[in-house]
């Protein structure tokens, strides 16, 4: 009986060492053909080979200017060898180039060079990047973009421009130099080229001083998309605001009621032309929730016609909210 026993217990055991064991093997790494080859399928070319930089930039001095940029760059600098294949280099993006050097022998090479003729690869061999649906080139920035530590990329498929079809190369020119980085100072055009309305608002007489560079859209605004309205950097307008207008945040002993909560319900965010990027002229603004008084009991007709049309805040300055009692209560007058 205890023989019994014994003899179940080894073949529990040894099942229990065989799961584990198929567990481990589920865990590792098997790829059915080479990493290279599954490179070669996501880029769309399976017909070509990888060369590498060397080979694509050594015979075409054509492209002397961007293999400096390049290999100065962020990029550039994250290039391994021994990764076994090109993870940030040109084929990266255009695919490999084994088709686009064929018959560009070194003959041929001089031959041009003696004849003053710049010799060209191949490119109808690569991947016509710019005819690329907008998704499927930012894929091709996403693949390593979002594998690393680029924090503000992990929302861009739930933002508004990755919806509206807006790709990585729309605002990122990868070749323009070994700086990649876009700088706040271009902003502002590179988002008026698709946004005109803010543009004009920006012109306006009361405005946010985007066009004066003093501030910048990505102060308030993250272009690489997020959970936010508006791909706001924060998740209400107001704490967007009062980043910058900090007196106005509060909280205050006597506050403007539900107003202070939102600050888009009285201001226009970008430019008005209205005093204090009021959404109307503020007479008529305060008007939809107060009803018109007049500044004496005693006053004549005039007076009191008066002080419909004069400005509230010049009475009621504190209008964001006061920690001082006002002789009527909490009515803003300081």
């Amino acid at each position: 009986m205890l023989f019994k026993r014994f003899i179940l217990v080894v073949l529990v055991a040894l099942a229990i060492s065989a799961a584990l064991a198929g567990c481990r093997n589920l865990k590792e790494s098997k790829p059915i053909i080479p990493i290279t080859e599954y490179e070669r399928l996501l880029v769309g070319r399976i017909d070509a080979n990888y060369v590498g930089n060397d080979t694509c930039l050594s015979a075409c001095h054509f492209h002397d200017n961007y293999r400096r940029d390049f290999e100065a760059s962020t990029m550039g600098a994250q290039l391994s060898a021994e990764s076994g294949m090109p993870l940030v280099d040109c084929e990266t993006c255009h695919g490999p180039g084994s088709q686009a050097i064929v018959g560009l022998t070194k003959a041929r090479i001089e031959r041009d060079r003696e004849h003053g003729i710049q010799t060209k690869c191949n490119y109808d061999t690569f991947i016509d990047i710019k005819n690329l649906p907008p998704g499927a080139k930012s894929l091709m920035c996403l693949k390593c973009h979002t594998a690393n530590a680029t924090f503000n990329l992990h929302d861009w498929n739930s933002g508004d421009h990755a919806i509206s079809d807006v790709s990585c190369d729309d605002c990122h020119d990868v070749h323009k130099g070994a700086d990649l980085i876009t700088s706040p100072r271009e902003t502002k055009d590179m988002c008026f080229k698709c946004h005109p309305e803010s543009r004009a608002q920006f012109s306006l007489r009361s405005h946010h001083p985007v066009n004066e560079l003093k501030i910048f859209c990505t102060d308030c605004h993250s272009p690489h998309g997020g959970i936010n309205d508006r791909m706001l950097r924060d998740y209400l307008a107001k704490e967007t605001c009062i980043k910058c207008h900090a007196d106005k945040s509060g909280p205050f002993v006597y506050e403007h009621a539900d107003l202070n909560e939102d600050c888009m319900l009285c201001h226009v965010p970008h430019g008005s032309p209205f005093n204090s990027m009021l959404i109307t002229q503020e007479f008529f603004l305060c008007m939809q929730c107060h009803s018109g008084h007049r500044t004496s009991s005693r006053g004549s007709a005039l007076e009191s016609k008066a002080a419909f049309y004069t400005r509230c805040t010049d009475c009621h300055t504190t209008v964001h909210g006061t920690d001082l009692p006002s002789p009527g209560g909490g009515t803003f007058l300081r």
